[in-house]
């Protein structure tokens, strides 16, 4: 299938997709995700508005209100983090303290969506899309809270999770290239910065359109060149980094199976060397230690 080659989503994010005139292509990408139309607002200020130099490639991200009023954080990752799930928590409760005012009733919390693009394997699971929501269910007879026709008609939602925070995991690397909806057309696009011709999700026509490489001016095209080179070594920084520190711990255990063996006086130290792949040195040294 002919395809063209795009722009990647987070350089859109940080110079296109700010723009009143692209809105149309996040609310198509958040309304396949979401599963209803989506009416973007505005942009409002976010950590990529506040760029610095130790995030500047690994993450970008950007904070919109839709028509319901409510707050979507769209957020591009790509290093591994350990403790990303507890970041993106983080993340949820301070936008709905930054935007509650001071003195209003708690009715007026907004509801806040965390949408993580990842290009990382996060934790153990087969998929590559991971939603999640707050319930109550019951202790002894196993129900689902429910809301009350009075706070239904209150805060004009149906059910308890919709008004708690809720996230979006898409594991973009895990996906196999076979598009068989709308969304799977647009996570292509998100790990292949190409979007096929027989592609017909919301708000890929526009990222065609606006997208496109060859219309970047030259200035625009050394600087994304760059962007994409300075990603391109983070990740190789990355990987060297975790190799090493894996090496180093393979070390470690062969050092504590040499130290264990000295003590047993079972084997002098050149069949220990020789068992655990350390020197006679390193060996020897371990008795000094």
């Amino acid at each position: 299938m002919p395809t063209r080659k795009l722009i990647s989503f987070d350089w859109a994010m940080k110079k296109r997709l700010r723009s009143k005139a692209n809105f149309e292509i996040l609310e198509g990408f958040l309304s396949e995700l979401l599963k209803e139309d989506v009416r973007i607002q505005e942009v409002l200020e976010s950590e990529s508005n506040k760029e610095t130099r130790s995030d500047r490639f690994n993450r970008v991200d950007l904070k919109v209100k839709n028509a319901k009023d409510d707050i979507i954080i769209i957020e591009v990752q790509y290093d591994r983090e350990f403790d990303f799930l507890q970041r993106i928590f983080y993340g949820t409760a301070k936008a709905v303290t930054e935007h509650m005012q001071q003195g209003a009733a708690y009715s007026e919390i907004k509801k806040v969506i965390s949408v993580s693009i990842l290009y990382f394997d996060l934790g153990q699971g087969t998929d590559y899309v991971y939603h999640g929501t707050t319930s109550f269910k019951g202790l002894h007879n196993s129900d689902v809270l429910q809301l009350s026709w009075r706070q239904r008609a209150m805060f004009g939602r149906d059910e308890v999770y919709e008004l708690l925070p809720e996230y979006w995991l898409i594991k973009v690397n895990s996906f196999d290239d076979v598009a068989k909806d709308t969304l799977d057309e647009w996570i292509y696009f998100l790990k292949n910065e190409e979007i096929r011709d027989d592609f017909h999700a919301k708000g890929l026509e526009k990222a065609k359109a606006e997208l496109d490489i060859m219309k970047l001016s030259e200035e625009e095209r050394r600087a994304y060149a760059a962007y994409q080179e300075d990603l391109h070594y983070q990740a190789s920084m990355t990987e060297s980094t975790w190799t090493a520190a894996k090496m180093e711990g393979r070390k470690e255990e062969k050092k504590a199976i040499a130290l264990n063996l000295l003590q047993s006086n079972l084997l002098d130290i050149k069949k220990i060397a020789a068992m655990t792949g350390l020197t006679v040195e390193e060996v020897k040294g371990l008795k000094t230690d």
